[in-house]
C-alpha cells in the first residue's frame, strides 16, 4: 500500500494573510471540530492498548512515551501530569523526547534522525517484557520513533504507534496502530495544530483510562492527587467533607495528616 502523507497535503484554505482575524479564527475552529471525530474512530485500538498496559502495569510494568518535536513534548507532558494528578511515582509513566530535556523548549537539530538513540535511552531504564512503548509521530516517519518501536517489538514488548497518517512507517513497527486522520492542516504542514490536538486527546484517553483501571480514581474523583498547593488541599478537603460529612477544618486536618483523600477516608472509617 502506498504511504500518503496527508499531514503534508495543501491546506483547504489559501491566502491566509489576506483574511480578517475573525475569519482565520472561525476557519481554524471549523477544522478543529474534525479532530474529536477522527479520534473517535480509533477508540477500538486505544481500548486494546489500555487493556494491555493495565495488565502489564499490574505486574510491575511501566509506560514509555517517545517522540520528537511537538509529539515528544506531548508525551512528556502527559507523563509529567501523572504524579500530581494520580499520586503515582514518576517512574511509572515516562516520556522521552529526541534531543532530551533541552528539546522541550528549543529545537535540537537532527536529534530525531538517529534511529538507534531512543532504544539506547530506553535501555538505560532496564526495559523489560512488562513495559509498554508508545511511539508518537504525527507524520509517522520519525526515525527516532521507528527504531525504538522496532527494537521494542523484537524484544516482545507491547508497542503502539500514534500517527496522523494512515499506514505509516511508524505504524508498521507497532503492534497496535492508532491513526486519527485529521486531514490537511490549516497552515500547510503545521502538525502542531490538528495533529497535535488529536495526539493530546489520545494521550489523555490512554493515561486517564489506565489510572482509573489501576484504582487511582474513586467514583469520579482524583483521590490520590498530590497536595502540592493550596488549591489542591482545598479540593481534597471538600472531597472529604462530601464523603464523610465532617466539618471543613476537621476534614482538612485529616487530609494533611494522611497525605491523600483516599488514605484520609480509609483511616476515618
Amino acid at each position: 500500500m502506498t504511504f500518503i502523507k496527508i499531514t503534508e497535503q495543501s491546506s483547504l484554505y489559501d491566502n491566509l494573510e489576506k483574511k480578517p482575524v475573525l475569519e482565520i479564527l472561525t476557519e481554524i475552529n471549523q477544522e478543529d471540530q474534525k479532530v474529536a471525530l477522527a479520534v473517535q474512530k480509533t477508540i477500538p485500538e486505544i481500548e486494546k492498548l489500555v487493556t494491555g498496559i493495565v495488565e502489564r502495569m499490574k505486574r510491575g510494568g511501566r509506560l514509555f512515551y517517545l517522540g520528537a518535536g511537538t509529539s515528544g513534548r506531548l508525551g512528556v507532558l502527559d507523563a509529567s501530569e501523572i504524579p500530581p494528578t494520580y499520586g503515582m511515582p514518576n517512574t511509572y509513566v515516562i516520556g522521552l523526547i529526541a534531543g532530551g530535556d533541552t528539546a522541550l523548549r528549543n529545537p535540537v537539530e537532527a536529534a530525531e534522525d538517529d534511529q538507534d538513540k531512543a532504544w539506547q535511552e530506553l535501555s538505560a531504564y532496564h526495559i523489560g517484557e512488562n513495559d509498554t512503548v508508545v511511539g508518537i509521530a504525527a507524520s509517522g516517519t520519525t526515525p527516532y520513533v521507528i527504531g525504538a518501536l522496532r527494537h521494542a517489538r523484537e524484544k516482545g514488548l507491547l508497542t503502539a504507534a500514534i500517527s496522523c497518517n494512515p499506514d505509516s512507517p511508524v505504524a508498521d513497527e507497532a503492534e497496535i496502530k492508532i491513526e486519527p486522520i485529521v486531514g490537511p492542516e490549516y497552515v500547510t504542514g503545521s502538525t502542531r495544530m490538528k495533529s497535535g490536538t488529536a495526539q493530546k486527546l489520545v494521550l489523555n484517553m490512554i493515561s486517564t483510562a489506565v489510572m482509573i483501571k489501576l484504582g487511582r480514581v474513586k467514583g469520579n474523583r482524583m483521590v490520590n492527587m498530590q497536595l502540592t498547593n493550596q488549591k489542591l488541599v482545598d479540593r481534597g478537603t471538600r472531597m472529604i467533607v462530601e464523603e464523610l460529612g465532617l466539618p471543613y477544618d476537621q476534614a482538612k486536618n485529616l487530609l494533611l495528616l494522611h497525605g491523600s483523600v483516599k488514605n484520609a477516608v480509609e483511616s476515618f472509617r
